[in-house]
């Protein structure tokens, strides 16, 4: 299977980002709509969620409603409060030293990423982030030098708050520093269990556990996969190997290794999955580097650096291989890359 990675630049929501929108909308409605249209919050609902709990991103959240034609689901799916539940992989390391880095692998099914690379200034700051649900951010970084990643966090149970794509979003939009975003996270109500890694351009970080249903907790962990402080769901923990690669990860920084010796760690199994037939094989890797504002998307044998100051448009093309449990390494197919940076 063939998936196409495509870094767009657009300050504000426009032709780019329609897009965007164009290609995917007609999944995402499906997915939104898959338990029935009144098992999703109202409009007002999901605004007054909004208002209450991050309104300086409104404005943002109404210009991006308007690009894709003001319709009422649209602006609840766009909300991102209260959406189905979903479930995936990823592991996660943050790694001191010399050349700080936050480094992650997202893992999920290719059939499900929507591949997007999105430079923005939605509210006058740079934010570079791998988007989910057409606005919500992965992984990303912000001109601040403010990185954050995402990992499921193990847990089935879900309550009334928002997707954490949304979440991120407001992070790098608003915070400057780790202490910043904790106190973000900690206010802001989640719909799922998820640990959140974060570091500034000081060096400093931070894992959070965020629940619907317990406290947020900053914790001392500098890697994290798919659980918490321990295993709550068994099956799913076996079927990602969420134990295995801790351990691995943990294994690789006791050894004080630097972020290129980490990467390493990263693109090599039990770490790097290759299941993607059923939906948990390591779609990519990135490395954000929050000293210099800059990010690496990798694959096996390719880099696809970018940064705040300098973001160069273009795509990449990857190869899936979704025939067998356990498949090979994916293939850079293509690669295009317009001329100029912005």
């Amino acid at each position: 299977m063939d998936i196409v990675f495509e870094a767009i630049a657009e300050d504000r929501p426009g032709p780019k980002w329609r897009t965007v929108y164009d290609r995917h909308w007609h999944a995402y409605s499906r997915w939104f709509l898959r338990d029935g249209i009144r098992s999703r919050p109202t409009y007002l609902a999901s605004l007054k969620s909004l208002k209450a709990h991050m309104p300086e991103l409104l404005p943002a959240y109404e210009a991006i409603v308007e690009m894709a034609g003001g319709g009422d689901l649209e602006a609840r799916f766009l909300s991102m409060w209260c959406p189905p539940t979903y479930v995936g992989g990823c592991s996660q390391a943050i790694v001191a030293g010399p050349t700080p880095v936050l480094i992650r692998n997202y893992d999920y099914s290719p059939q499900l990423i929507e591949g997007t690379w999105f430079a923005s200034r939605l509210n006058g700051k740079r934010v570079l982030g791998v988007v989910d649900c057409l606005w919500g951010v992965l992984d990303g970084i912000n001109e601040d030098g403010l990185a954050v990643s995402l990992a499921f966090g193990g847990r089935t149970t879900s309550g009334r708050g928002f997707g954490i794509p949304i979440m991120l979003r407001y992070v790098l939009e608003f915070a400057r520093t780790v202490s910043e975003a904790v106190a973000m996270l900690k206010r802001i109500p989640v719909h799922m269990a998820y640990n959140v890694a974060l570091m500034d351009a000081k060096g400093n970080h931070a894992t959070v556990f965020v629940s619907p249903d317990r406290k947020t907790e900053v914790v001392n962990l500098l890697v994290t996969t798919n659980h918490q402080h321990k295993v709550e769901w068994q099956r799913h923990a076996d079927a990602t190997k969420s134990v295995e690669r801790e351990q691995a990860l943990t294994a690789a920084l006791n050894h004080n290794i630097d972020a290129e010796a980490m990467l390493k760690a990263f693109m090599l199994p039990p770490v790097y999955q290759t299941n993607y037939g059923r939906g948990y094989g390591t779609l990519y890797t990135a490395m954000y580097y929050p000293a210099t504002a800059s990010a690496e998307l990798i694959w096996p044998g390719t880099r696809w650096p970018q940064s705040c100051a300098v973001f160069t448009e273009g795509s990449h093309t990857i190869s899936f291989d979704e025939t067998a449990n356990v498949g090979r390494a994916p293939l850079l197919k293509r690669v295009h890359i317009p001329k100029g940076a912005l």
